[in-house]
């Protein structure tokens, strides 16, 4: 499942500019939303500013320089999909992550493993986009503001002011200053409610998806792209009010100010020197050919599919050729059953860096439970303070909170971090259920609290419904 980006970018980095970035800098963002991991962080972090580097070489070192690969290694939860969605948010990468157990060897139906790359490309054509629709978002807003006046007040040709002595200047003018107020009255929203008849493009698009081979899965073909003119943009008449008027007729004032051939270009350029994957699940695939002939789909022929991609091949996508060689790929698994030396060797040789991740101790879940930018426990406060209710937490509380996540993740399957979303959720069942008919508007969540609310879940080892 690809995770698209969205612009939390801004958030992160107000003022600062990657460029400008050191790796210490690079760790010290990753830790207002990852706790714990420094080796995995300054990994990633010396990867990224490697990454800088070479765009200020000359092209023909820039062109040998590789990104060297990161292979991570840690149990569930621990931060490793984490670091690597907050790495590419700070550095606004393309970025996808992909699970490596769901491609399938050449010749079997599945998914082959260059639909990553067309998924990459998708998402560096929609960020690139969306760049340039905030770049002439203010020019389009002015349009946009001009025609809804032209709507409001059409323009009249029946007549010549140059000709027609019989009228006044203040009948001349007249128009214009209508014109003016009606704008005045359009920016302080005083005719949002006001319906208004516009014409706007119609984006149902008619597509054909190729189920089967080779290469063609997922690659919908657009027949109004592909077939151009046979297909001219079709107009729907709406009636509508001007508040929603106006989100219509700004998306399609855009779309008409941007060059879509250059920001391709854009795109597909961004993604070969500064895309990420990242690579789940890479423990799955890992396994030699046992010889026993089995009818499952080969793990080694997997990784052998996937290590041109790695190494550097071009792929077909229908925005056009993409060149994989300077991508970075980040790979990850728990790897308890099998070993990184059970990938062949080649794929060994393309993940040159390894980072161990540890398991989290009981001073990291205290931390994750208040220290990042947006912990748990202040997202269930932002939530329930939609309905003016106070949530507070003492010290005790997630003390004994973070005591209970250690004591049932070594007794039961050890999923890290995600065991607090368990546990949280179960300790403010009642309050969130309750909500707003809560008489006492302050609630306080102490130790005691707690232990009362999660011990019999604690004993409870297989944790019924509970579990994740």
């Amino acid at each position: 499942m690809p995770i698209y980006l969205s612009g939390e970018i801004k958030e992160t980095v107000p003022k600062l500019k990657l460029d400008n970035l050191t790796p210490r800098q690079i760790v010290a963002e990753l830790d207002k939303y990852v706790v714990g991991q420094a080796n995995a962080k300054r990994a990633v972090a010396v990867a990224l500013r490697n990454r800088i580097r070479r765009q200020k070489l000359p092209p023909e070192i820039a062109q040998d320089v590789l990104p060297k690969n990161i292979l991570m290694i840690g149990s569930t939860g621990v931060g490793k999909t984490e670091i690597a969605r907050r790495l590419a948010r700070l550095a606004n990468s393309p970025f996808i992550k992909i699970e490596a157990s769901k491609f399938t060897e050449v010749g079997y139906v599945g998914r082959d493993v260059e639909s990553m790359i067309r998924e990459l490309t998708d998402v560096a054509v929609d960020m690139t986009k969306q760049a340039a629709y905030e770049e002439i978002r203010e020019r389009a807003e002015q349009n946009v503001e001009e025609k809804i006046l032209d709507i409001l007040l059409p323009s009249s040709n029946n007549y010549s002011f140059d000709n027609d002595n019989s009228l006044d200047l203040e009948e001349k003018l007249q128009p214009n200053r209508t014109r003016e107020k009606l704008r005045e009255q359009l920016r302080r929203g005083e005719l949002e409610d006001r319906l208004i008849e516009i014409e706007t493009q119609d984006r149902s698009n008619t597509m054909i998806d190729f189920v089967g081979g080779q290469g063609m899965e997922e690659m919908g073909v657009n027949l109004r792209d592909m077939m151009g003119n046979l297909f001219p943009t079709k107009t729907v008449r709406r009636k509508i009010k001007i508040a929603e008027a106006k989100t219509y007729m700004l998306r399609d004032e855009q779309e008409n100010l941007i060059d879509m051939e250059q920001i391709t270009r854009q795109a597909i350029e961004s993604l070969e020197n500064s895309g990420i994957i990242f690579l789940d699940e890479m423990d799955k695939i890992a396994g030699r050919e046992s010889g026993s002939g089995s009818p499952d789909v080969s793990r080694e022929g997997v990784q052998r599919d996937l290590l041109p991609i790695v190494e550097g091949t071009n792929v077909n996508t229908r925005y056009g050729m993409v060149n994989t060689e300077h991508i970075l790929f980040i790979a990850a698994g728990a790897f308890h059953v099998s070993k990184p030396s059970d990938l062949i060797p080649e794929m060994q040789g393309r993940f040159p860096i390894r980072v161990e991740l540890e398991s989290l101790t009981l001073e990291d879940f205290k931390r994750i439970l208040i220290q990042p930018k947006n912990s748990l426990i202040k997202q269930y406060q932002a939530l329930l303070k939609t309905e003016e209710i106070i949530l507070e937490f003492t010290e005790d509380a997630i003390t004994t909170l973070a005591e209970m996540t250690v004591s049932i993740n070594n007794n039961t399957e050890d999923i890290g971090a995600r065991r607090l979303h368990t546990l949280l959720e179960k300790l403010l069942e009642e309050i969130s259920f309750l909500g707003s008919e809560l008489e006492n508007k302050n609630q306080i969540l102490d130790s005691e609290y707690v232990k009362d609310k999660l011990e019999e879940l604690v004993k409870d080892q297989n944790l019924r419904q509970y579990v994740l």
